[in-house]
């Protein structure tokens, strides 16, 4: 039995007049707005952890690595929106 091929959607760029936006409802599933929920809930709690980390509780710590990678030993850090910013002006001028 031959197969006929599946047909493809091809996008050529134009948009008419009447194309819909997409909705929120169309966007975000309930697992995707649940996931959301649950970062911004734990983002919270990290952020009051910061502020309080001068009291007695303490629950904040500066993570250092007890056995450095040799190998990073000359890195330095960068801004990476700061290099994005560079190279985008270098683009423009090629």
């Amino acid at each position: 039995m031959a197969s006929s091929p599946v047909p493809r959607v091809v996008y050529g760029g134009k948009r008419s007049g009447g194309a819909r936006s997409p909705s929120s409802s169309d966007l975000f599933t309930p697992a995707h707005e649940e996931n959301v929920r649950f970062i911004h809930e734990a983002w919270q709690c990290v952020e009051r952890d910061l502020r309080m980390s001068g009291s007695e509780r303490g629950l904040v710590e500066e993570y250092v690595e007890k056995m450095p990678n040799p190998s990073l030993k000359a890195f330095k850090p960068f801004d990476l929106s700061d290099l994005k910013r560079r190279n985008a002006q270098d683009a423009k001028k090629s």
